[in-house]
């Protein structure tokens, strides 16, 4: 049986204001998620998990960056240029209210 509107104050305008808009992207989502779950993960890994072009990844990583959601270090493994990128502090907790907020969205749509 549906609820009348009147018998519950809406609240999705705060659930949908705690959405990070640079984690709306699925890629971006996912490259958070999975830094979360690891120290470290290098570009070709997460090209790999991801699934995702060289280009399209490097934009995605480029705007987590920007954001300082996610740090990289640059060095040689054997004689081969290594990207190494780590979920930065920030990106975690960016991460936990985002997720929080898609929780309070799927909690509310299914109650």
């Amino acid at each position: 049986m549906a609820t009348r509107e009147s018998e519950h104050p809406s609240e999705f305008p705060e659930r949908i204001a705690a959405l990070d808009s640079l984690l709306d992207h699925r890629v971006r989502l996912a490259i958070c998620v999975l830094l979360s779950r690891y120290d470290r993960l290098s570009f070709s890994r997460l090209k790999e998990l991801t699934g995702e072009t060289d280009g399209s990844l490097g934009a995605h990583l480029r705007k987590l960056e920007e954001a300082e959601y996610a740090r990289v270090k640059k060095e040689f493994v054997g004689r081969k240029p290594t990207s190494w990128y780590a979920l930065a502090p920030k990106g975690l907790a960016a991460l936990a209210v985002h997720l929080g907020a898609l929780t309070d969205l799927l909690s509310a749509a299914q109650g």
